[in-house]
């Protein structure tokens, strides 16, 4: 595979710390507490967030520009100051303990923070040094080389591509051993094979016991990958739960029937089913909760029949975890 490698199990734990190994599920590694942030310009960019993160689970933080995800991870990770709240990762409180909970924290954010004429080996060893690590060549090689970056070592970052700086800030991320590490778009602007290549990296990190939060506008890659989903919108969290049960709980069904004949509007007939045109006039799409609205699907094809619309085929589907996203989002 061109890019990013698969990593071993084996060498993923040189950056994974023991303890972390055998997640216990009970445990919680992030605690946020009613955590609010206005800025002097008045704008609220969090409002009352509370949210409990399990040790070793994946976490798909997901919303609309603006929402607020970028400042809650920069608040967590001290880069920016709560305005109200209380944040402890595995037990310190970013504030009051600021060191012991930085240490435990790995982040690769948005956009791309490297000094361009540094070398990929020198930016690494740097990250480690601050935070008072001692230097380990050992585990660096293996990072790097688990990254596909191992030939680039000594190549200043100016002469990487994007793809590739990526993953140097994957590697600085790592280089100190952290326990919970934030993804802000990981993937944003690389191509689909380094896409697939970081997911195998994710789901081997997840796998070794690091809690991953995540942020992402591949919607469906959190439905592959994340054990919960939280969507925040305009600085409120407004729902948390695990992914398939959330899906369960507000996904709908979509019942598409194709027709003989184009109709340019749906008969008042039908009005009461509401049933929306599709495809030019050659398909109705009718949506309806699984749970409770599967029984009247022989009735409405029935009623379509009364109607005298000939069907030549029926599909059905589920929502997508966007589609659910969208709706939440929504305007209103």
């Amino acid at each position: 595979m061109i890019g990013l490698r698969l990593i071993d199990v084996a060498k993923v734990e040189r950056v994974i710390p023991n303890h972390v190994k055998t997640p216990d599920s009970n445990q919680d590694m992030l605690i946020i507490d009613r955590l609010g942030k206005t800025y002097a310009s008045g704008f609220q960019a969090l409002d009352e967030v509370s949210l409990k993160i399990r040790r070793g689970e994946l976490f798909a933080l997901l919303g609309p520009n603006g929402a607020g995800k970028t400042t809650l991870i920069s608040i967590i990770c001290g880069l920016v100051t709560p305005s109200s709240g209380e944040v402890t990762v595995d037990g310190h409180d970013i504030l009051g303990d600021f060191r012991q909970a930085r240490q435990r924290i790995g982040l690769v954010p948005q956009e791309l923070h490297i000094n361009v004429f540094e070398t990929v080996l020198d930016t690494v060893r740097f990250s480690r040094g601050l935070f008072g690590l001692a230097p380990d060549e050992a585990l660096i090689e293996s990072l790097l080389k688990d990254l596909s970056l191992w030939d680039k070592r000594k190549d200043p970052l100016m002469t990487l591509s994007g793809g590739m700086k990526r993953r140097v800030m994957i590697a600085k991320a790592l280089v100190h051993e952290p326990e919970l590490l934030f993804l802000d778009e990981p993937t944003a602007g690389v191509d689909v094979e380094l896409r697939r290549g970081m997911w195998e990296l994710i789901g081997r990190l997840r796998s070794s016991g690091v809690t991953i939060v995540l942020t992402t506008h591949y919607i469906e890659e959190a439905e592959q990958m994340a054990d919960r989903v939280g969507v925040i919108n305009r600085g409120k969290l407004i729902v948390v739960d695990e992914t398939q049960a959330l899906m369960s709980r507000l996904g709908k069904k979509q019942l598409l029937l194709h027709l003989a004949a184009p109709l340019d509007a749906v008969p008042e007939a039908l009005d009461a089913w509401g049933l929306e045109l599709a495809d030019e006039g050659h398909a109705l799409h009718y949506n309806f909760n699984p749970d409770d609205g599967s029984s009247r699907v022989p009735e409405l094809i029935r009623a379509v029949e009364a109607a005298e619309i000939e069907l030549t085929d029926l599909d059905t589907r589920k929502n997508s975890l966007e589609e659910i996203f969208v709706d939440l989002v929504r305007e209103p």
